[in-house]
């Protein structure tokens, strides 16, 4: 496994001129609602129309920088809502990186308009989704990290629940429930995890994880599909987890996503053969057996309505 080192990206960065470390996001002691670019007419509810209130973020409290990384490509029509949805949580010590790998569609412009509510955004080619989390990452300095695809976005109060569980505990990960958003239908499926980690899959809701950055291990840059599955598995062993059962986030699903688009089953299967060939997780039979394993524990779940 050839991990990057994320010294040499943030020293490029820094050779570009970019101040490390970077600015937060601005607060307004009344929110952000009002001081963002006002949303499209038609668009009401969260997160176009309301906010997460300041007041939740009770004084006194010393709240800790959260970094948000955001890789994207191509998903003009979806990213201003995951952009609103990172801001209007208002939380009071934001830091959100935007990797956008050159789109050529009105993501950039989009970009733009919200630039002087975001840490820092690029628009230029990189390698890849992979490399684009790297990229963001090498420049975080919060105490904690998520990443969120620019075609998915958070529930409203999301941050201020997430942290203060971290504040409350000493658990170094955290994870929950999500949405699934099928385009043309309208609805909302709520999908909870599916491990417990009793067993070593774990098929985590990627937008509902949230981890202490002292954990934090670059993105395997080989795989194309399967890089949040195969970070879960450096990252979480031997450290302590939380889950809230409750939807966090909302994971959209259209033709184009990687999860649902048929053309892709080749590349998924090639990243889990080859990060089960690598000696860091175990062979492809290895991998086969678990899998087996975690569907039987899944049908017993069902089964007694645990999940």
């Amino acid at each position: 496994m050839n991990l990057p080192d994320f010294n040499i990206y943030k020293q490029d960065f820094l050779q570009q001129g970019i101040t490390y470390p970077l600015k937060p996001v601005p607060t307004q002691q009344a929110g952000l609602l009002v001081k963002l670019p006002p949303p499209p007419a038609e668009k009401t509810g969260w997160p176009w129309t309301e906010q997460v209130s300041p007041d939740v973020y009770s004084k006194g409290i010393n709240w800790p920088k959260l970094t948000i990384v955001t890789p994207s490509y191509n998903q003009g029509i979806y990213i201003e809502e995951t952009l609103r949805a990172v801001l209007l949580q208002n939380y009071p010590n934001l830091e959100y990186i935007i990797i956008d790998g050159g789109s050529t569609d009105e993501t950039k412009a989009i970009l733009e308009k919200y630039s002087g509510y975001i840490s820092y955004w690029q628009s230029e080619k990189d390698r890849g989704q992979s490399h684009a989390i790297n990229l963001g990452f090498s420049l975080a300095s919060g105490e904690y990290y998520a990443w969120i695809n620019s075609d998915d976005f958070y529930m409203p109060g999301v941050f201020h629940e997430v942290i203060s569980k971290f504040l409350s505990s000493k658990t170094a990960f955290i994870y929950g429930y999500a949405y699934d958003l099928r385009d043309g239908k309208n609805t909302l499926i709520r999908i909870p995890p599916s491990t417990d980690y009793f067993i070593k899959i774990p098929s985590l809701m990627q937008p509902s994880c949230f981890w202490r950055a002292s954990i934090h291990q670059p993105i395997w840059e080989e795989m194309h599909c399967a890089m949040d599955y195969e970070l879960w598995l450096r990252l979480l062993k031997g450290n302590s987890r939380l889950r809230i059962r409750k939807p966090l986030s909302v994971a959209r699903a259209h033709a184009d996503a990687k999860t649902y688009d048929p053309k892709m089953q080749a590349r998924w299967q090639a990243d889990h053969e080859r990060m089960w060939a690598d000696d860091a997780h175990g062979s492809v039979p290895e991998w086969k057996r678990i899998t087996f394993l975690n569907k039987l524990r899944l049908k017993l779940y069902k089964f007694l309505h645990i999940i």
